[in-house]
């Protein structure tokens, strides 16, 4: 080999080795942003939620068009579950693994603080060959690893990827090959798995219309089986009431409060007094006033709750001695009436009083 070959041999290899490489594995791990402009738009919308809401959100969704779509037709099933938890949708249709890491570490987590993030990302990763079962896995790890670092109190639900596809297939096969593994992700203290993609199937294995239309995305009756499917463990992590699935919209059809009633409680006197009564439910929270009498000022309806059949809320009325009395209210829906009990304190004295609203 004459000197001039072995120098442009050796010039080669100097040149080869010091050519850039990605410091990631594979696409799946390595953050990177999209280019379409209305994915850039939605990305900062959500940084400018996120700084809205800041503490107050008790939960984040991390995910893709599944998760985007609880603003569309999981949007009245969001209301019923997520909405009084100021809950933050941060889903992006079509995103994969590689977008989701990226824009966890530009702003979509500033200043939050949840008590739970639920996260399913990584069938859009599955299509074709563009990324292995084992890939895929990576991907979805390193964002629970993410999450752990930006977020280190936030306990995080990890669902098994949802089925795809009317019949078996290997797509669907693919999408259980990697829910084997990444459920060895969850440590079941930080990390906990979720798995109830057998509900979005028939026993004969095929995948009904009415839960996902297009054998991909969520119909309403469809998010109602994911609310339904995580409400135990995510209210055991925030510590609240439990949601019952008899409120859940679009799936029992619960009557809607929101209207006119004809609010009705003892008086002083023992006799019955009536008053209008304005309610507006908005999925779990309910708001509203009522008044006393002709003269009298509004009172607001505060801290509001539905919980299937069961209401409850506060009013809170000043009195002319400079004083003020607090009523607790709780109640149930019979039909079309509510009837319930109001507890107040009078002159020092607990007092207990049978109340009944009709439209």
């Amino acid at each position: 080999m004459s000197f001039h070959f072995l120098s442009l041999a050796l010039g080669l290899a100097i040149a080869a080795c010091s050519l850039p490489t990605s410091a990631f594995a594979h696409s799946a791990t390595e953050p990177v942003p999209r280019s379409d402009g209305w994915w850039k738009e939605r990305h900062e919308s959500f940084n400018k939620r996120v700084a809205e809401v800041g503490e107050k959100a008790e939960v984040v969704f991390i995910g893709d068009s599944i998760t985007q779509g609880w603003e569309g037709e999981g949007k009245a099933v969001w209301a019923t579950y997520f909405a009084h938890r100021n809950a933050v949708n941060l889903g992006i249709g079509g995103d994969r693994t590689q977008h989701v890491l990226w824009r966890l570490d530009n702003g979509n987590l500033s200043g939050l603080k949840p008590k739970a993030a639920v996260l399913m990302i990584g069938t859009n990763n599955s299509n074709g060959e563009d990324n292995s079962p084992a890939q895929i896995v990576d991907g979805v790890r390193a964002i629970v690893q993410k999450l752990r670092e930006k977020l280190p109190n936030t306990k995080i639900l990890l669902l098994a990827i949802f089925p795809r596809s009317e019949n078996y297939s290997v797509a669907r096969g693919k999408l259980a090959q990697i829910n084997q593994v990444l459920r060895r992700t969850a440590d079941e203290k930080d990390v906990f798995w979720v798995d109830f993609g057998h509900r979005f199937l028939n026993d004969d294995g095929t995948m009904p219309r009415d839960l996902m239309p297009d054998y991909l995305h969520l119909s309403p009756k469809g998010y109602a089986i994911w609310a339904e499917s995580i409400e135990g463990q995510l209210s055991r992590i925030l510590g609240d009431s439990k949601v019952q699935a008899s409120n859940t919209a679009g799936a029992s059809g619960t009557s809607d409060l929101t209207g006119t009633w004809t609010f009705t409680i003892p008086g002083p006197d023992g006799q019955p007094v009536s008053m209008p009564l304005e309610l507006k439910q908005t999925g779990a929270m309910l708001t509203g006033r009522v008044k006393r009498g002709e003269g009298d000022a509004w009172l607001d309806v505060l801290n509001g709750r539905v919980n299937g059949t069961e209401v409850s809320w506060i009013i809170k009325r000043d009195r002319t001695d400079g004083t003020s009395m607090t009523y607790d209210l709780t109640g149930r829906l019979e039909g079309t009436t509510l009837l319930g009990k109001a507890k107040t304190s009078y002159n020092g004295n607990d007092v207990n009083l049978d109340w009944t609203a009709r439209r």
